[in-house]
């Protein structure tokens, strides 16, 4: 039986691993917080006391993890990954960091004969949990083809998008793409209710038309509620944020729209509100509104 390291067990991790484990994988986690690792037992998954510890049982090491600079630490650290690992390790990124980031990772994973993946995944907290997520994968198709098992158990959508980094660069305009779609009906949903619109009708029949997203499907509810109970924090929200800018700078893109909701967000967290779900983004329309 295939043994995968699980590292990061948070609101998508914690999911992502547990279908992993309903496969039919031998899951073995490893994170910060170890009460999240022991909460899984139930389906299966065990708990390595230490990083080496579970490189050392594993076949194949997927991270899932909240920034960079944890995904390097993890993986470069003098205790991480790499400093374990043997020359045949599959080692998947899972998380959402910069491009350039994963590429010096994939590099070093060469360097000493580890193949290596970024995989950032979409769909957020209700797509981890009903292993319809849509992963990206930039790494070589043989990685790729080794990693495909373990992505079936976690995603519907499952996609080569090219060499290293390329992952991250898919998910960046993703992350852009989400966020428009997020200011777009937060925006729409206050002008309706100016109206005094009956709502759930007027968001059905927008949802059948070219106005359809997953954004109005799976955020709407929240946005009507005014409920913000985190799938997706806005405080990751600003950091895949930053990712972008700095990006299309890099290449001298304009981000017109991006700029905005990027500011929009970063006014969010500023304020505290940076543990809620990204639909509170609704709460800066509100309040200009009034």
């Amino acid at each position: 039986m295939v043994t995968v390291g699980f590292i990061g067990f948070g609101i998508m991790g914690s999911p992502m691993a547990t279908n992993l484990a309903k496969a039919g994988f031998d899951v073995v986690g490893f994170n910060r917080t170890p009460e999240r690792v022991g909460a899984l037992a139930s389906v299966g998954i065990t708990l390595a006391t230490s990083i080496e510890a579970l490189v050392r049982a594993s076949d194949v090491i997927i991270t899932m993890l909240p920034d960079s600079p944890d995904v390097e630490s993890v993986a470069l650290g003098e205790s991480g990954v790499f400093a374990h690992a043997a020359p045949g390790l599959l080692f998947v990124d899972m998380s959402t960091i910069r491009p350039d980031v994963a590429a010096h990772l994939a590099k070093e994973a060469a360097s000493r004969g580890i193949d290596a993946l970024d995989a950032p995944v979409s769909g957020g907290e209700a797509g981890a949990i009903e292993g319809s997520l849509s992963i990206m994968a930039g790494g070589s198709s043989q990685a790729f083809e080794r990693a495909r098992p373990y992505f079936e158990a976690m995603g519907r959508t499952i996609v080569h998008v090219g060499p290293p980094g390329s992952g991250q660069t898919v998910k960046a305009a993703n992350q852009l793409m989400v966020a428009a779609n997020l200011q777009g009906l937060a925006e729409a949903v206050v002008f309706l209710e100016a109206y005094g619109v009956d709502m759930v009708p007027a968001l059905e029949v927008l949802g059948g038309g070219l106005a359809s997203s997953t954004v109005l499907q799976r955020k709407s509810t929240n946005m009507l509620e005014r409920s913000f109970a985190p799938g997706f924090r806005l405080s990751l929200f600003t950091k895949d944020m930053g990712i972008i800018q700095a990006a299309a700078r890099e290449k001298g893109v304009t981000l017109l729209l991006g700029s905005l909701v990027a500011q929009t967000i970063a006014s969010l967290v500023a304020r505290g509100d940076g543990d809620l779900d990204h639909s509170a983004m609704i709460r800066v329309v509100d309040e200009l509104s009034k």
